[in-house]
């Protein structure tokens, strides 16, 4: 990341980095986001780690400085827990009643004799056949993959249609701790885990890369673009970034 201009605001006697789109302080890193529409200010802390502030488009540097400051306590805290969680994620045993996430609702597994195949979801449940449990892990992710891929390339085709965007590919893989990931020239990816989340949440993901389409970066213009597909994406997002931990230990 390239450095941001020193600015005389102070924090703790510590020069705090302040520009349009990030304050950097003590330490830590925010995205800024504006909006004539916000009436307060409000910290995020991703499932990432990473964090982002939205407020109000008067607000000025020195009052975000000092919003940061009274909360920075509560930052640490929070990437603190989610790296514990992230760290402590319970690992998924293929056992008797075990629960999966499947577009956010929790299926319990069923471990059958005879089955044509790995792995079915049928009458509410995941039936695993039992000399497959071996290889559990490695046959949820394919199944996940492979139900993930028509679901995202007809919300994408669908939204893409409505934005204006034009679509090469989509393509579903393991990208680490992003949901989704833009590249030129029209090409889509997403996390097979981001099929685990409830689809309104996981619509918020592809609104939100095929806006990239449009703006690279997180500007405000980036952010104008999203809210005009989705009004409500701000709880969108907020779900995502508290819950999105729900996902882990597969």
């Amino acid at each position: 990341m390239a450095k941001l201009p020193l600015s005389p605001i102070r924090a703790g006697g510590k020069p705090t980095r302040a520009s349009e789109h990030r304050l950097e302080i003590d330490g830590l890193s925010f995205e800024v986001h504006r909006s004539d529409r916000r009436k307060t200010m409000q910290i995020t802390v991703e499932r990432s780690g990473e964090l982002s502030i939205v407020a109000p488009s008067k607000v000025a540097s020195e009052q975000l400085v000092d919003f940061v400051e009274k909360k920075l306590l509560w930052i640490h805290t929070k990437i603190e827990e989610k790296s514990r969680l992230q760290q402590r994620a319970p690992s998924k045993l293929f056992v008797e009643g075990e629960g999966f996430l499947y577009l956010g609702k929790s299926y319990r597994l069923r471990l059958v004799d005879n089955q044509l195949v790995d792995l079915t979801l049928k009458n509410g449940r995941f039936c695993l056949r039992k000399n497959s449990i071996h290889r559990g892990r490695e046959i949820f992710v394919a199944w996940y993959t492979r139900l993930a891929q028509p679901w995202f390339e007809t919300q994408v085709l669908e939204h893409a249609n409505r934005m204006g965007v034009v679509v090469k590919e989509v393509k579903v893989q393991d990208l680490g701790f992003r949901w989704g990931s833009f590249s030129a020239g029209g090409r889509f990816s997403f996390h097979w885990k981001a099929i685990l989340l409830p689809p309104r949440i996981a619509q918020y993901v592809v609104v939100h890369e095929l806006a990239h389409a449009h703006h690279s970066d997180h500007s405000a213009r980036f952010w104008n673009k999203v809210e005009q597909h989705l009004p409500d994406w701000r709880w969108r997002k907020d779900w995502l970034a508290e819950n999105g931990i729900q996902v882990e230990g597969l």
